[in-house]
């Protein structure tokens, strides 16, 4: 048993006895110390109004009243546009693209109250598609003979 207790105490002083590594470099720099700097930290804006949340959205103030027209046209075969006229929950629009089958396709849209949204399409023109002819992917094997 004591010869356990000296292989330990001859381990343990050997550990404590080897020499400790030596760095030869640059020494480390100094810490750069900068001067204090005071935040006053940003005031907490509460919102108007609180979420509430699992509530319906609250009722316009007043009616909602607007016109709006836009149309593009180019060169590029672009040809859209859209309209809409609202007063109040009475909204009356269309809207138009030219489809690359050559034909324009019109819609034509009343959002009346709770109705919802009632659209009725149109198509004007004939649909045009080019030929197609795919090339084989395959090559048929040559024949010798």
């Amino acid at each position: 048993m004591t010869a356990k207790i000296v292989v330990l105490a001859v381990l343990v002083a050997g550990v404590f006895a080897r020499p400790q590594p030596q760095f030869y470099g640059a020494p480390a720099p100094a810490p750069i110390r900068h001067a204090p700097v005071h935040v006053r930290p940003a005031p907490v804006l509460a919102p108007a109004h609180p979420p509430r949340y699992g509530l319906p959205a609250p009722a316009p103030v007043g009616p909602a009243q607007y016109n709006f027209d836009y149309s593009v046209s180019d060169n590029f075969g672009n040809d859209f546009g859209h309209q809409e006229n609202r007063n109040g929950y009475n909204t009356q629009g269309a809207y138009y693209v030219q489809l690359p089958d050559g034909r324009l396709q019109k819609v034509t849209y009343v959002v009346n109250g709770d109705s919802g949204y009632v659209a009725q399409v149109e198509y004007q023109g004939v649909a045009k598609y080019p030929a197609y002819h795919p090339a084989p992917s395959y090559h048929p094997a040559p024949s010798y003979g």
